[in-house]
């Protein structure tokens, strides 16, 4: 049996792709690769995410991106707000090289990547936003642990920031951010999915 995205060394043979995108009105190139996340395209889950984040009104503080994969979603909010410090961790060390290269590509300098297995190695607790597109074949565990662990990482006005289709667990995923956060709201829907943001 292959191994999945969620792998910290994928086995399977490198086979890297390029090609362009657009979000948030502006044009980027990206790699991926066998063994990472969504390696043709950019997901529509995390296209969704990022065209609903850029548009919160964030307060002051770096941002969090929880599996960033090859980088999309970091990327595109780094150039959305070239005043914020974005961090990108991922567990899967291809994924993380292909991000670091891809931050290069798009001429984008104000992110950190580094390997981290969920907050394993995140240090900060005053982000202004904590935003995934959580692993769902990492299993719910995980997945709840990202959304549970995110609070500790947060400021005083930090939100956390999720997409996840409804048939893949988002109702569990909003019941679990509303018993930590004492909060949730479901802030975009589109074709399943769901973005679901918590302020702590």
């Amino acid at each position: 049996m292959s191994d999945h995205y969620y792998t910290n060394d994928p086995n399977s043979k490198s086979n890297p792709h390029t090609w362009e995108y657009e979000l948030t009105g502006q044009t980027f190139r990206f790699t991926s690769d066998s063994g990472v996340f969504s390696k043709d395209k950019i997901d529509f889950g995390s296209q969704l995410l990022i065209e609903t984040v850029v548009n919160e009104n964030m307060p002051e503080g770096d941002l969090l991106d929880v599996g960033c994969g090859y980088g999309p979603i970091g990327i595109a909010l780094a150039k959305a707000f070239p005043e914020k410090m974005i961090d990108m961790v991922d567990v899967n060390h291809r994924a993380i090289e292909l991000a670091k290269e891809n931050a290069q590509m798009n001429n984008v300098s104000n992110c950190s990547i580094f390997s981290s297995d969920i907050y394993e190695n995140v240090s900060k607790t005053d982000y202004a936003a904590v935003i995934s597109n959580p692993p769902i074949r990492a299993g719910k565990k995980v997945v709840h642990q990202i959304l549970t662990e995110a609070k500790e990482h947060l400021k005083g006005t930090g939100s956390l920031y999720i997409v996840i289709q409804r048939k893949q667990g988002a109702p569990s995923a909003q019941e679990k951010m509303a018993e930590i956060f004492g909060n949730v709201e479901r802030i975009a829907l589109d074709a399943g999915y769901w973005i679901l943001k918590s302020t702590k």
